[in-house]
């Protein structure tokens, strides 16, 4: 089923909701600062397997004690829709397990 791009006062509001992720383009994004490079690097695939569980994949970024996402919905021509939060409300929910902030 089709998923419908979201109106500019939608993605505002619900960004309101999920501090930390802005809209960078046609993009939801959000880097976290992590304590060691083992901590990043099993958030990364911890992020991996919920984005597999949902079907719906961002571009995830490992770095030396960093993760960063960056997200929208291919099938909506590439631009933010219910998917692309319900991806980033999980991933802050899994996040302080990791000790990402």
């Amino acid at each position: 089923m089709p998923v419908e791009p979201l109106s500019p006062t939608e993605i505002e509001s619900r960004l309101a909701e999920l501090p930390g992720w802005t809209l960078d383009g046609d993009r939801l994004t959000r880097a976290y600062r992590l304590d060691s490079h083992i901590a990043a690097a099993a958030m990364v695939l911890h992020v991996a397997r919920v984005q597999d569980e949902l079907d719906h994949h961002s571009d995830l970024t490992l770095g030396y004690r960093s993760v960063s996402l960056s997200v929208h919905t291919h099938s909506a021509g590439g631009a933010v829709t219910v998917k692309d939060f319900e991806l980033a409300r999980k991933v802050e929910d899994l996040a302080p397990a990791h000790g990402a902030h």
